[in-house]
């Protein structure tokens, strides 16, 4: 009986490894909300746009949908956000953007956005930050390229990934209808 309760007592270190995956993948989740709750703030603070926060990563939707009828233009929004110095974009996620662009061709502007926000702290190691310069890119993605999964560098380099390697593929930047902390690559 003795050793039983003592075993219950002693703290079991598979669970706080758990606990501290959780905790981690809280955050990332909570960053990813709150850019992608910004870029929607921004597009309907400006004239005649209109966003929306479409859902839950598990629903096969874009991040962000937005639309400006006046100018006859729709966006579907991919959202990245992080404090590492490259994220990462699977090639599903720009798929399902594209896909949801061709079903409103009543809309004579249609582009898959690619919003990457580098923190303004950047992760050094476990739980240790420095602070750098917070980047943002907002990315056009060009139909012409092959869909494959895709990462953003902090210095706003854009690069598919093909069959392991890297291969660097140039994107228009974005003029966006509000004010950003866009850099320039």
């Amino acid at each position: 009986m003795r050793a039983r309760s003592r075993s219950l007592a002693i703290p079991d270190i598979a669970e706080k490894e758990k606990t501290k995956n959780q905790k981690a993948s809280r955050t990332r989740r909570q960053r990813g909300y709150q850019w992608e709750d910004a870029i929607v703030k921004r597009f309907n603070g400006a004239d005649n746009w209109k966003a929306f926060r479409l859902g839950s990563p598990s629903v096969a939707l874009p991040d962000v949908l937005a639309v400006n009828t006046e100018n006859s233009t729709i966006f579907t929004i991919e959202a990245k956000s992080g404090t590492s110095t490259s994220l990462p974009i699977p090639a599903d996620q720009i798929d399902r953007c594209l896909s949801w662009i061709k079903t409103f061709d009543i809309y004579e502007k249609r582009n898959v956005i690619l919003a990457f926000k580098f923190l303004s702290k950047k992760r050094i190691g476990v739980g240790e930050y420095e602070s750098r310069e917070l980047r943002e890119f907002f990315k056009i993605w060009d139909e012409s390229f092959d869909i494959t999964d895709c990462v953003c560098t902090y210095e706003g380099r854009f690069f598919a990934k093909v069959n392991g390697a890297r291969k660097e593929i140039q994107l228009k930047e974005c003029q966006m209808p509000f004010k950003t902390r866009q850099h320039s690559a």
